[in-house]
């Protein structure tokens, strides 16, 4: 048993997830790969490898069924493309290129070795369908379907930033701490927030939240 995989695994439990043994080795070797390259590049503040499980890959771990369910509810289906912007250490992005084989996940940052973090992990972990990308999400306008962030700006400048990068008919999605009521209001009459939904973390005494928008 590798270090942490007990704690990773109630985690999943808790959450109701399934994962393979694969993807569940990816999770411990993209924690591992953190720990190493944050010595060097400084990619997140928690260095604590426990601190690493629950505020980062638990946190990033509990969005993957509601992602689920809002893929259903559109009848997208798994395949889809996802942008993540503002995306650091790549967070959630790479916990959900590991979830979602099937899903083009691409995680945009504006600092390059951030992005070059992004891919070295999809090198190491073999994840084909992960890739960093080094620019401002306002030059993008490449379609995604579903764009999100963790902690990235507020709601109205995370929308209004990644607008062209939207698709036609897809989804924001922005994970939050706490019911984000002032931030809602703030947004333009052309985005609308269509879902908000209490998040549980394993592991974290703290309020998460995960906000669902597109446009109106």
């Amino acid at each position: 048993m590798r270090p942490l995989e007990t704690e990773l695994r109630a985690g999943l439990d808790e959450l109701t997830l399934v994962l393979d043994d694969a993807q569940l080795a990816a999770l411990l070797d993209y924690m591992a790969l953190i720990q190493k390259w944050t010595k060097v590049y400084n990619l997140t503040a928690v260095r604590e490898p426990r601190d690493m499980l629950t505020h980062h890959v638990l946190d990033s771990l509990a969005v993957v069924r509601p992602l689920r369910q809002q893929l259903a509810a559109l009848e997208l289906g798994p395949a889809v493309r996802v942008l993540d912007v503002g995306a650091g250490a790549g967070l959630p992005g790479v916990v959900l290129a590991i979830c979602f084989p099937e899903m083009a996940v691409h995680c945009v940052d504006t600092v390059a070795k951030k992005a070059a973090f992004v891919q070295q992990v999809a090198v190491s972990l073999k994840l084909a369908n992960l890739r960093g990308i080094h620019a401002r999400v306002e030059s993008l306008t490449a379609p995604y379907d579903v764009v999100c962030s963790r902690a990235f700006a507020s709601l109205a400048d995370f929308t209004q930033w990644s607008r062209a990068a939207l698709a036609p008919g897809g989804m924001w999605m922005a994970m939050k701490g706490k019911h984000p009521e002032a931030e809602l209001a703030t947004l333009t009459p052309d985005v609308a927030v269509f879902h908000v939904e209490p998040l549980q973390v394993p592991g974290l005494d703290a309020e998460r939240c995960l906000a669902w928008m597109r446009r109106a």
